[in-house]
């Protein structure tokens, strides 16, 4: 299982911040592959693992970077709107640069994130396959996937 420990300046008020890449869900790579397109090189974002969000979030244009169509729609009730439609997207969470074992891929929601230092928040969609420590005294969290 891969894991890693983070150390923090102050974890309490950054919370839990790694930096990842986002990429084009598998199926959709072979398919360029398979076509002899080029396939988008992954996106690099600070993320925050986000333990009150259900599902992952992406902001707003990180997708158009990606090259992908939305995968459908999604209502989600946000810190800033209640129930609101938000496309959603199939990406995959590289979290390491070997493009290895520790992927994820999930269905991701594009909202603006005004007002975040992250370009995407890391819901429990991803938690339920992990471990996450919280070491709030040490300033550490270690993340395990």
């Amino acid at each position: 299982m891969p894991h890693f420990t983070k150390p923090s300046p102050n974890l309490r008020t950054d919370g839990p911040v790694i930096e990842i890449r986002l990429a084009v869900a598998s199926k959709y790579e072979q398919t360029l592959i398979q076509n002899h397109q080029a396939v988008p090189e992954p996106v690099s974002v600070r993320a925050l693992i986000d333990t009150g969000s259900p599902i992952t979030v992406i902001r707003e244009g990180i997708a158009e970077r990606l090259n992908i169509d939305p995968a459908g729609v999604e209502w989600l009730t946000t810190a800033l709107s209640s129930y609101t439609q938000c496309p959603v997207y199939l990406v995959r969470l590289l979290f390491s640069h070997e493009d290895a074992g520790d992927a994820i891929e999930v269905t991701a929601a594009a909202v603006p994130l005004p007002y975040q230092n992250v370009e995407c928040l890391i819901g429990r969609d991803v938690l339920q396959h992990a471990v996450l420590t919280y070491i709030g005294f040490k300033n550490t969290f270690t993340l395990s996937l």
